[in-house]
């Protein structure tokens, strides 16, 4: 465990064997959206542009509507349907979070402290 006594939750949303959105996917999204490019995204968040192009590709193959729009020397930006998608998705993680808050804390208190 990365960060000894923190507990995490993550939602995965799944498509098959697709992960359709994903904390790394929405944290993408969210620096594409502020960096307008994928490779800035990438730097942004510490990830590699070719990690950070599969999964575009991914939610795009994923969703009805693309996500991510690329445009030749125009960099990249996100759709109204991905707006969407991540503002759902950001409001279904904290409702996660918060309907699994008492749950986490008992499994916290029987975590091995180091």
């Amino acid at each position: 465990m990365a960060d000894a006594g923190r507990i995490e939750l993550r939602l995965r949303i799944r498509l098959g064997d697709a992960i359709a959105m994903g904390p790394g996917k929405a944290d993408l999204l969210d620096a594409i959206d502020a960096h307008g490019s994928i490779s800035a995204a990438a730097r942004a968040i510490g990830m590699s542009y070719r990690r950070a192009w599969l999964l575009v590709e991914e939610m795009n193959a994923c969703f009805a509507a693309p996500l991510v729009e690329t445009r030749p020397g125009a960099g990249a930006m996100l759709s109204e349907p991905a707006r969407a998608v991540l503002a759902a998705y950001r409001r279904a993680e904290m409702a996660a979070k918060a309907a699994a808050a008492s749950e986490l804390a008992a499994i916290g208190a029987m975590l091995k402290r180091e």
